[in-house]
């Protein structure tokens, strides 16, 4: 690991934490309990560890390791957290790619087919993709449109 890798941990078979090397021993990442209002702080490498294996997230095309700090950085303190929209992972590869993504989020659209994955992904001002060939269909009425991404801007 080094400066400005964007780096996760397994928490159990339920989800993966991110955050962004400092290359200090420390780690720039959202924090605070379950029910309490997430915010990025930098902290000890082993907080952020938890006693889980530190693994790095590779890329093929990310921003220098100087970028990524100041994009970290430039966030401490930001209280935007929300599951769906803006969660850790999001906020780990906006740092080391300038663009938020999280595949979490991503597999648990696809795994909850029907009903209830509709239902969150609207209540989470995400439009509903339905696949094609070759791509999937996003928005509502009059304003739906062909794209090539999962996710509708």
């Amino acid at each position: 690991m080094v400066r400005g890798d964007h780096i996760y941990v397994s928490r159990g078979r339920r989800y993966t934490h991110h955050g962004i090397d400092c290359g200090d021993g420390s780690v720039i990442h959202y924090v605070g309990p379950r029910g309490s209002i997430r915010y990025v702080a930098r902290t000890p490498l082993e907080e952020f560890a938890a006693g889980d294996e530190v693994r790095v997230r590779q890329y093929k095309r990310a921003v220098d390791a100087e970028e990524t700090m100041r994009n970290a950085e430039s966030l401490i303190g930001s209280t935007d957290y929300h599951l769906i929209r803006n969660n850790c992972e999001h906020f780990a590869a906006w740092c080391r790619t300038g663009r938020a993504r999280s595949s979490q989020v991503r597999r648990w659209t696809l795994a909850a087919q029907g009903t209830a994955s509709v239902a969150v992904t609207q209540a989470a001002g995400l439009h509903v993709v339905w696949p094609r060939r070759r791509g999937f269909l996003c928005g509502r009425g009059e304003k739906r449109r062909w794209t090539a991404s999962l996710w509708c801007s």
